[in-house]
């Protein structure tokens, strides 16, 4: 059977002895009063809920799934209690502004937590994920009356949000949206259009939903240009705060999928619907892409949690399995064979988990840490870099660490062999609901054209420039790992040449950003993966005990074994566009 235990002491690790957490809060005042005693306390209680409350229910929530009878939705059994004990302990508001009511802790410590979320059951998380990426769009765009009106309930819970950007015939290309917004006089808008793929949006877990919808003007400009941003609750809100009149806005349908079962995937129609403008007309794309940010970080989140669980439970079988002699003879003598961890085939695929889950999990933490300097910052140099480096950063973090999360999650499942295929054990459910968070708040491929066109050629590689000056700074200061400093220094060097040659290539083949982008993303990741993987390396030595010797082992494996895989990224980046644009169409 599939197992969880939040892995604190990893945690504890990458946030205190890799990146000095504690002396960043204390640099920043709205952090200042944050430190790593306070830090373990919220994981531990945030553990507990996850494996004693929220993991129990994945298994039984994805079989059962939400359930739809004309507009209503019912989330599985279990679902609406275990909300109600999430809700009442604070959680939906951690990283919320405290002056509605949120606990403003650092987004260094939050995505730690959201890890433990996805990991225990990604169905249930993403209810609050959603609510918080609602509330931070509205805490940065919104009037100060709607601040006041719709987030502090959000934070306690009582009410969740959407994001409702998908219509049936657009999806990437948001500008074709055919959702209107008809000035009504008083200040507010009716909103007419149905939205498909709305996470969240309607269940049964608290009193409202808030709907943050995309949609045009009668007068907006062509394209993305006219796009505006509208809140739309689901039950109206009363002058007093107390909860009105049903909105015209109806859940059509909700979707059956591969997984995510228990997540409610709906068909939303507004039908002259009450909403209120959100920032400025024809800005609406801006102030979305706000909550989108944060939900393509969360979302890659969903790739390591879910890696998680799945290698924690491969490595329990892999004791446990007996199957076979070890090469090198007899294990265990006394029984009829050994267990299949002394096979190098197993421990390939374990320590491929391993090495990815953990470099994830410390890249996580650094991209945290870039989001807490830009929040935070009164340096405004530091603040400048820090925005830079997050834009840079959050394409790669949602797609690197969502294709390293399912691929974990098939390894974890190979580790089983034929039982790994049976429901009842627990890891094609880890495999199905991971493959969605490579689709979802943008595929994959869309953050590799990001990454490639808007944050490396756009600027001619000047951001890019700022993360190997910062990593070829970290080289120098590593004495005692020369071997792992020459290896990351040569995957450095090749990124830096493919980003060269790509941004000269771009300049004459239109081409040359699309072609390159996936390996390019590869390849940053994989780069970037070593730096992380250095930097904990660099914070075990002088170390002892079975934690930092697992630790080394595991980045000696990822030196030798994975990083090694950024030549054939490099090579693909450099062979240009001319091999998947000289063929005709008909010829596929």
């Amino acid at each position: 059977m599939a197992e969880y235990k939040a892995p604190l002491r990893d945690i504890q690790f990458v946030l205190d002895e890799v990146f000095k957490a504690d002396e960043l809060w204390s640099s920043m005042a709205a952090t200042s009063e944050v430190n790593m005693e306070l830090a373990n306390a919220i994981f531990e209680e945030g553990a507990r809920l996850c494996e004693g409350e929220l993991f129990p229910l994945n298994r039984s929530g994805d079989e059962e799934e939400c359930q739809y009878n004309d507009g209503v939705v019912t989330t599985p059994s279990g679902f609406k209690e275990a909300y109600a004990t999430y809700a009442e302990s604070g959680w939906v508001g951690l990283s919320g502004d405290v002056n509605y009511g949120g606990q403003g802790m650092p987004k260094m410590l939050t995505v730690m937590f959201e890890e433990m979320l996805y990991a225990s059951n990604t169905s249930f998380a993403l209810y609050p994920a959603l609510t918080a990426g609602a509330c931070l769009s509205l805490l940065t765009h919104g009037s100060e009356d709607l601040k006041q009106t719709y987030l502090p309930p959000m934070y306690e819970g009582r009410w969740s949000g959407s994001m409702c950007l998908t219509e049936p015939h657009c999806g990437t290309d948001l500008g074709i949206m055919k959702t209107k917004a008809v000035p009504k006089g008083d200040g507010s808008y009716d909103i007419t259009g149905t939205k498909i793929f709305i996470t969240g949006g309607e269940h049964d877990l608290n009193e409202n939903i808030i709907h943050l919808v995309l949609a045009k003007l009668p007068d907006a400009p062509a394209g993305p240009k006219g796009i505006s941003l509208f809140l739309v609750p689901k039950i109206m809100v009363n002058d007093d705060g107390s909860l009105g009149d049903r909105n015209a806005v109806r859940c059509g349908s909700i979707e059956h999928k591969m997984g995510i079962k228990a997540s409610a995937t709906c068909v939303m129609n507004f039908d002259g619907a009450t909403g209120y403008l959100i920032g400025e007309e024809n800005r609406g794309l801006a102030a979305m892409f706000t909550m989108m940010n944060y939900e393509r970080l969360s979302i890659g989140l969903q790739g390591i949690g879910l890696g998680e669980v799945s290698y924690q439970s491969a490595r329990a079988y892999a004791l446990d399995r007996i199957q076979s002699r070890a090469p090198t003879g007899a294990v265990n003598p006394d029984q009829a064979a050994d267990p299949i961890i002394v096979h190098p085939d197993v421990r390939r695929m374990l320590l491929t988990q391993r090495a990815y889950n953990e470099g994830g999990r410390a890249f996580a933490a650094y991209v945290g840490m870039w989001l807490d300097v830009a929040k935070g910052s009164d340096d405004a140099e530091q603040k400048k870099t820090a925005e830079a480096m997050v834009a840079l950063l959050t394409p790669v973090a949602k797609a690197y660490f969502t294709d390293r999360g399912l691929d974990a999650t098939i390894l974890g499942q190979q580790v089983f062999g034929g039982h790994g295929y049976v429901r009842e054990w627990g890891m094609e459910q880890f495999v199905r609901d991971a493959r969605i968070a490579q689709i979802y708040e943008g595929t994959n491929g869309i953050q590799a054209l990001d990454l490639m066109g808007r944050k490396v050629v756009a600027n001619g590689g000047e951001s890019f420039r700022l993360f190997r000056a910062e990593v070829e700074s970290f080289l120098a200061e590593c004495s005692g790992l020369d071997e792992e400093v020459s290896m990351l220094k040569r995957a450095l060097e090749q990124l830096s040449e493919a980003t060269d040659y790509v941004v000269s290539q771009a300049a004459e083949d239109r081409n040359a950003i699309g072609a390159a982008s996936c390996d390019y993303l590869n390849l940053f990741g994989l780069t970037a993966y070593g730096y992380m993987w250095l930097k904990m390396l660099k914070a075990t030595q002088g170390q002892e005990g079975d934690f930092y010797a697992g630790k080394q082992a595991t980045a000696n494996f990822f030196f030798k074994r994975l990083l090694p895989e950024s030549q054939a990224y490099f090579a693909k980046v450099m062979a240009g566009s001319e091999p998947l644009m000289n063929i005709p169409a008909e010829h596929f």
